[in-house]
């Protein structure tokens, strides 16, 4: 989970006294073996050396911050932050974020693998990995294994990922329910007036499959029922809003931030609006906080330091304009 540490030689020379004493065969060097821990902080070990009562006052000459960093020392500083589970948090979030921690952690290696919320528990409990990304709160089931193993998590919201259902501006539709949501959806149906809107066919613009948004509005919206026939796929919400803005009778779905963008608008879903006050609230329906766990007993602090950047302001501008409503 984490790299062996690079440790590097520093040498201080200490004054001897003049008769009577020597140290490890009259050597007048101790070497010392430090890392740079990296919250920038030096922890320095003494190796191999054997200390006598001679020793011992001989230490007693070294500057009290040598002493408490001796004193601090750990054997070895990770490198490396491992991180499994939801895709959701995987496919466009995670590699922003940690693009931004690593300006200022350059030396710092991620190990990520992103296939499901329930993945990252199962990784999480087994000690193969340091940060579980999930899009869900841990399960009933997922809590009696971890009880099991005696593991405790430790979870830290991050923010919420959110889906907002947008139609043409011209569209007189303003509200829908969540069945006509679904029902467009799916296709079941298939013309706007069946849902109060014009004599015209509805056109569905939507992700593509192997994206994260494509199954996390299926689970949302749609009670993970298929995806109407044909619909047209893009890779990314901008294709989505500008293809609905040129379609009036188009229907998408893109982040709530994009609603306000030309061309389109935000639909309401059972009298609530796309907001982002909505979303933090709990009163929008398409919305899933994202979290983070970690095992209480074995929190890396190089772990502990990304999440931290992630909860902070520069890590929550990142989730906003990737689209995602920043935790209050």
């Amino acid at each position: 989970m984490a790299n062996e540490p690079i440790l590097t030689v520093i040498q201080f020379i200490l004054p001897l006294p003049e008769k009577g004493f020597h140290l490890h065969k009259s050597l007048n060097k101790i070497k010392i073996l430090a890392h740079h821990h990296l919250t920038s902080t030096m922890k320095i070990s003494l190796r191999n050396l054997r200390v006598g009562s001679a020793t011992a006052a001989l230490l007693r000459t070294l500057p009290v911050a040598l002493m408490v960093a001796l004193a601090s020392c750990s054997p070895s500083a990770p490198k490396q932050i491992t991180i499994r589970g939801s895709n959701t948090f995987g496919e466009e979030l995670a590699p922003k974020l940690i693009a931004e921690f690593k300006k200022d952690h350059p030396q710092v290696a991620f190990d990520t693998e992103y296939k499901g919320t329930p993945y990252g528990f199962g990784a999480l409990m087994v000690d193969k990995c340091d940060i579980a990304a999930a899009s869900r709160e841990v399960s009933k089931d997922e809590l009696s294994l971890a009880k099991d193993r005696d593991i405790a998590f430790n979870t830290y919201p991050i923010g919420t990922y959110s889906v907002a259902v947008i139609l043409n501006a011209g569209n007189s539709l303003t509200n829908l329910t969540l069945k006509q949501v679904h029902d467009l959806f799916t296709g079941k149906a298939q013309n706007w007036k069946d849902v109060g809107g014009p004599d015209a066919p509805v056109h569905l613009y939507i992700r593509d499959p192997i994206s994260g948004t494509y199954l996390g509005f299926q689970e949302l919206a749609m009670d993970k029922d298929s995806y109407a026939q044909h619909p047209k796929t893009f890779t990314n919400y901008t294709g989505i809003v500008q293809a609905v803005a040129q379609d009036p009778a188009g229907i998408g779905y893109a982040s709530v931030e994009d609603t306000k963008k030309p061309g389109i608008k935000g639909v309401a879903i059972g009298g609530q609006a796309p907001t982002p006050e909505a979303v933090q609230k709990g009163q929008y329906p398409y919305a899933r906080l994202l979290r983070l766990y970690t095992n209480k007993a074995r929190e890396e602090p190089l772990a502990m330091d990304f999440i931290h950047f992630i909860q902070s302001e520069r890590g929550q501008k990142v989730m906003s304009d990737m689209g995602f409503v920043p935790h209050s």
